[in-house]
């Protein structure tokens, strides 16, 4: 089964940046809406921001609004999360997968993003 590949975590600093990229293959995300959802230590995980189809629409998460941008390419079959004025409460795994997601998954590996205050 194909899985998205998610990578550009790190640890970054209380206002600092990161770019997630998902990455498909044999455009898996092709004719899906996406989002990227995170999971912090304890917690379920949650969606913080969706982009439509054709990447005309997007939408947010109110805890993120204003700080994350969502793009998609479909010529490479990528989704991008831009995250700007990182906070601590942002520490988590991310994951991107379609939207809304399979009950019962798959998931990716995700990628970490650890935020220090």
């Amino acid at each position: 089964q194909v899985l998205p590949v998610e990578s550009g975590g790190g640890l970054v600093q209380a206002g600092g940046s990161l770019v997630l990229s998902c990455l498909g293959s044999g455009r898996i995300f092709s004719g899906y809406a996406m989002g990227w959802f995170r999971q912090a230590p304890g917690k379920a995980r949650e969606w913080v921001a969706g982009i439509s189809r054709s990447g005309a629409s997007t939408y947010y998460a109110d805890s993120v609004k204003g700080r994350f941008t969502i793009s998609r390419d479909h010529t490479k079959d990528t989704v991008n999360l831009h995250i700007n004025s990182l906070k601590p409460e942002d520490t988590g795994v991310y994951y991107c997968n379609k939207d809304p997601p399979p009950v019962n998954g798959p998931w990716g590996q995700g990628t970490q993003v650890t935020v220090s205050s």
